[in-house]
């Protein structure tokens, strides 16, 4: 009986991690190290899109034989890309923005070993609440969002910002959509489950 392939996650967030070991594969992590500036005129769904295939790239390059999961959501708000806040003020900034507004969250998937490449795109769009500025400052004092892209965590207090979310996939908020990860897995001769 032949042992799969390694596979490898790039990224070292814990919300990527925690989704991926849902899957019950063993996999290993790795920091790509890629500039996620987006390019000039480049759309956010092409930016998440980008990122994750170049994610995943870098670290398969490093890597032969192994078969690498990049992954990166870009928020979208009137064609505009919003990346991770950083600090509170940037969080409460961009709370305040998407008040009341449908944002859509593009998330971006990419599977690379070698010469192979599989790729995917989710997109989730979450209707905010209209919120006033003491609900924001609560939220963000409370989980602290920073290295969020929306600047919320939808598995914890940040569901209570929300009218409503529309998604093929519930993970994809969170930051690795499980289902496309999953077919992709399987596309690639993992057996999940």
């Amino acid at each position: 009986m032949t042992s799969p392939p390694r596979l490898i996650l790039a990224s070292t967030s814990i919300y990527r991690r925690e989704l991926l070991a849902r899957l019950r594969l063993p996999f290993e992590t790795a920091r790509p190290e890629t500039d996620e500036s987006p390019l000039p005129g480049e759309a956010p769904a092409e930016l998440a899109r980008r990122l994750a295939i170049s994610k995943a790239a870098t670290i398969a390059e490093r890597e032969p034989g192994a078969w690498v999961i990049g992954s990166d959501q870009v928020a979208e708000l009137d064609g505009h890309c919003l990346g991770k806040p950083g600090n509170r003020e940037g969080a409460i900034a961009q709370l305040a923005a998407m008040s009341g507004r449908a944002v859509a969250f593009r998330t971006g998937l990419s599977l690379c070993r070698d010469d192979s490449r599989l790729v995917a795109l989710d997109t989730t769009t979450v209707q905010f609440r209209t919120l006033d500025s003491g609900e924001i400052a609560r939220y963000v004092d409370a989980e602290q969002p920073f290295d969020c892209a929306g600047s919320f965590k939808c598995e914890g207090l940040g569901i209570a910002l929300f009218d409503s979310i529309r998604s093929r996939d519930p993970t994809a908020l969170i930051g690795l959509p499980l289902i496309e990860t999953a077919r992709l897995l399987r596309e690639a001769g993992f057996a999940v489950p």
